[in-house]
């Protein structure tokens, strides 16, 4: 065991940290910044290497941030190092579609002059964030960064929980939390089973550079073969990309060459920002919907997609995350001033009551929504323009989906209100 990391003397047994992280993406540093700041000793392990994922350059892949979840980086000292790299959104269109025929004349909008809170989101790109939780993971007594580095192997006992590394370094924590993606191991190895299905489709992501300026307005085009979002980025000229197909067409289009690539993108894109040109790397994702049978164990947890892999329809896969580690840091750092044992069972459900039905709710919520748009029914596409235009015209509605996206409705978790725990 490694003596140069803390320890703690608990039952007799040693520990080199409170809460072994396993998974370095997002919800792992933002997991581990709040329980350090709690009092807790952690430990986030990254299979990726840190420095080379912070440094890369500009590729397009962004997420768009909740108004919950910009308030949650700011309880943990991040925001503040992103704040000059965000692009905020101003207004969501929402419109059925074809490519080449342009929107439907029924449309949804939202408007951030609706809400007292200020923008409906904000865009951030993957490396700003990722390199804004490094530096802060940095400057945080307690919490120690292990990356390029996998687990193989973990271990659950009565006091506690034990992972080994593929270099075969050994770890020793009350609490194992999982926030490894939809195909996590640290799920599979605690015998964690999932149920879902796929969409037939593949999401094609990338970056453009367009003529007009975006003013800060996200489009979601609801199309037979799948929605296209066009979400802005700083700047005013370019936009980040996510772009569903079917499985087969989406191979097709990915293999092409950049030229043909954008052929293909700009009839779906139309021509309402001028001229687009490729700014970013390509990417695909198949898209599906799982869900963990539990998101608990004894001395272990489970976070983000690791529990809860949703369809990108709305973007709120990384918010749906948020709030999951808002949720858990609370319950954790709570039971520990008032002397619980944080891995104890009846601990981590409070977690999982706290969180289950939303995700779960949330989850097939978007996958209604992506079956009732993906298609070319056109019965169905009568009826869903026709509801597109009724909650328009109804602010009281339209003001209600707008808080629900915003993640300020229900039981929301401390972070996620700005506060600290």
């Amino acid at each position: 065991m490694d003596n140069r990391a803390c320890k703690a003397i608990l039952g007799g047994m040693e520990h080199d940290a409170d809460i072994l992280i396993v998974g370095g993406g997002l919800n792992g540093p933002a997991l581990g910044l709040a329980l350090a700041q709690g009092g807790l000793r952690v430990t986030v392990i990254d299979a990726r290497p840190a420095p080379a994922r912070a440094e890369t350059g500009f590729d397009g892949r962004a997420y768009a941030l909740a108004i919950a979840s910009k308030r949650l980086l700011s309880a943990i000292g991040v925001w503040p190092r992103l704040a000059a790299e965000v692009q905020p959104i101003l207004q969501i269109k929402a419109s059925d579609g074809r490519a080449g025929q342009g929107p439907a004349p029924f449309f949804l909008t939202f408007d951030a002059a609706e809400l007292e809170e200020g923008p409906m989101g904000f865009m951030v790109e993957d490396r700003r964030l990722y390199a804004a939780f490094l530096a802060a993971m940095a400057e945080t007594p307690g919490l120690a960064l292990i990356s390029g580095e996998s687990v193989v192997a973990q271990e659950i006992d009565a006091q506690g929980a034990t992972v080994r590394l593929a270099s075969g370094r050994v770890l020793r924590g009350r609490v194992l939390v999982g926030c490894d993606g939809r195909s996590s191991g640290t799920a599979e190895r605690a015998g964690i089973r999932r149920q879902g299905w796929g969409y037939g489709q593949t999401a094609l992501v990338t970056a453009v550079q367009h003529e007009h300026d975006h003013q800060g307005i996200a489009h979601q085009f609801f199309m037979p073969s799948g929605p296209l979002a066009i979400l802005p980025l700083p700047g005013g000229h370019h936009a980040s990309i996510v772009w569903s197909e079917t499985d087969a067409v989406a191979a097709e289009i990915q293999a092409l060459d950049d030229a043909g690539y954008l052929a293909a993108l700009r009839p779906r894109f139309g021509d309402f920002l001028g001229e687009i040109t490729l700014a970013g790397a390509r990417f695909t994702y198949p898209l599906s919907l799982t869900l963990a049978d539990a998101f608990v164990k004894p001395r272990l947890a489970l976070v983000g997609d690791a529990a809860h892999g949703v369809h990108p329809i709305a973007g709120q896969g990384l918010n749906l995350g948020f709030r999951d580690v808002g949720a858990l840091a609370e319950v954790l750092i709570l039971a520990a001033r008032r002397g619980e044992d944080v891995g104890a069972v009846d601990v981590l459900e409070r977690y999982e009551r706290w969180r289950r039905f939303d995700s779960t709710t949330l989850a097939l919520g978007m996958d209604s929504v992506n079956r009732l748009f993906s298609n070319d029914n056109p019965i169905l596409r009568a009826g869903r323009d026709l509801g597109l235009g009724l909650v328009n015209a109804l602010p009281g509605l339209r003001r209600r989906f707008m808080r629900q996206a915003a993640g300020l409705q229900g039981e929301v978790p401390r972070l996620l209100t700005g506060r600290a725990i």
